[in-house]
């Protein structure tokens, strides 16, 4: 079984290739430094590994740069710097609790950020809260671990609950006569409880639903599931995660299905989504963040926000460079995770927990990555209240070539979108 750990410290993401700081530069007494690890999981291997690999590719890009900075500053005058370390979980929930455990006790970690997926990230909080420590949750979305007591989890995606409803919005826009939805979804946690939450929200806005039904995760043959959909069905909706979205687009697409709008789940987002080609066209994903948004330090003095962090220009441009490839939603929420982090450390001006407790339960922010802010009630601990989702459809441009747009909502759009998918 893989047990190695990963350290980010063996890559040269700490303070030795940093630099001179401001202080060494001017000629001053240099500052004190302290090293404070972060402790994740990361699906390394396994069905989770492409939307993984690039939370933990965000989460590195941070690392580089705080202490390329020179770290955080405390009143004291340290400086402190980051290291990350992190175990494969090979996407597997069973060895999360464990590795998290080791993280605490073996690797002393101070902070935690969680594993992607939210069945993943729902184990790792348990061992959170039992050992005390602060985890910012990324890529998992699911409204239940906040609704479990919990004072110590964060999170920063937009929850289940709210992933498609925009999608429904947006299909009552493009044709208000369409009525019959199928939802097609992953028996995991996360996926159902989106669709679960979808599927009230269409019955409340009138919407037929004329297909309900679950498959494995390792489900690599959707025909039963296709058959299954009526041929008058306006919209099929759900999905899971990369792997078996992209199989799912793709085979809707071969078996030439009738549906006039399609929403997935995690896959379509992914840049490596337009290999589908041509099955790739119409599709479209919620997103929690996309390069083409508009989030900037002007729309946060108009919202009466305070900005924070790398603007979403610069980070595009620097994780392309460091990366060669365009960063995803999950490349921005690893990044971000860590920035939460940042600012409430910086808001605390120290590094206790209750200190930094009070200061994410006080957060309200715009960042590259959107809106930040938290749910502070008893029921509701560390929910994510703040964020929005955004939808992108797979278009073609005026030379055919298959690309990105953001559809939903009005006001971040690139595009108008294509209505009915065309096959």
């Amino acid at each position: 079984m893989r047990c190695a750990l990963v350290s980010l410290v063996a890559l040269g993401f700490v303070a030795g290739n940093a630099g001179p700081t401001a202080a060494q530069s001017s000629g001053a007494s240099p500052a004190k430094a302290k090293t404070v690890t972060i402790g994740l999981t990361a699906s390394q291997t396994g069905s989770l590994n492409v939307e993984s690999v690039r939370q933990i590719n965000g989460l590195n890009l941070w690392v580089e740069q705080v202490n390329a900075a020179g770290g955080v500053k405390l009143p004291d005058g340290t400086a402190v710097r980051f290291a990350a370390k992190f175990y494969d979980d090979e996407s597997n929930k069973d060895r999360v609790q464990s590795l998290y455990t080791r993280l605490i006790n073996d690797d002393k970690a101070d902070f935690l950020i969680s594993p992607y997926s939210s069945g993943l990230a729902d184990a790792a909080a348990v061992i959170a809260e039992q050992y005390g420590k602060i985890m910012i949750t990324t890529g998992a979305a699911s409204d239940s671990t906040y609704q479990k007591g919990f004072t110590l989890v964060y999170q920063a995606y937009t929850p289940a609950s709210r992933y498609l409803t925009g999608a429904f919005d947006l299909l009552a826009k493009l044709d208000p006569t369409a009525k019959k939805v199928a939802f097609i979804h992953e028996n995991d946690k996360f996926s159902t409880d989106v669709v679960n939450a979808a599927k009230a929200y269409a019955v409340s806005k009138g919407f037929q639903v004329v297909l309900f039904e679950g498959y494995d995760s390792r489900t690599t043959d959707f025909a039963p599931f296709i058959n299954k959909t009526p041929p008058d069905t306006d919209a099929v909706m759900g999905g899971g995660h990369f792997a078996d979205g992209g199989t799912f687009a793709r085979q809707l697409f071969e078996k030439r299905a009738k549906a006039k709008y399609i929403a997935l789940l995690v896959a379509p987002p992914e840049p490596k989504f337009a290999e589908l080609g041509d099955a790739a066209v119409g599709v479209v994903g919620p997103s929690q963040w996309e390069p083409l948004a508009k989030y900037t330090a002007e729309a946060a003095r108009a919202a009466h926000l305070t900005w924070f962090g790398i603007s979403l220009a610069d980070f595009v441009k620097t994780y392309t460079a460091r990366f060669k490839e365009e960063p995803s939603y999950h490349s921005a929420g690893g990044y971000a995770a860590a920035l939460i982090l940042q600012r409430a450390i910086e808001e605390a001006s120290s590094l206790e927990t209750q200190k930094i407790k009070s200061a994410l339960d006080g957060i309200d922010l715009l960042t590259f990555y959107g809106r930040v802010k938290f749910d502070t009630s008893p029921k509701a601990h560390g929910l994510q209240i703040g964020h929005e989702m955004v939808y992108i459809q797979w278009q073609k441009d005026n030379r055919g070539k298959v690309v990105k747009q953001v559809v939903w909502p009005p006001e971040g759009k690139s595009a108008d979108g294509v209505y009915p998918i065309r096959r």
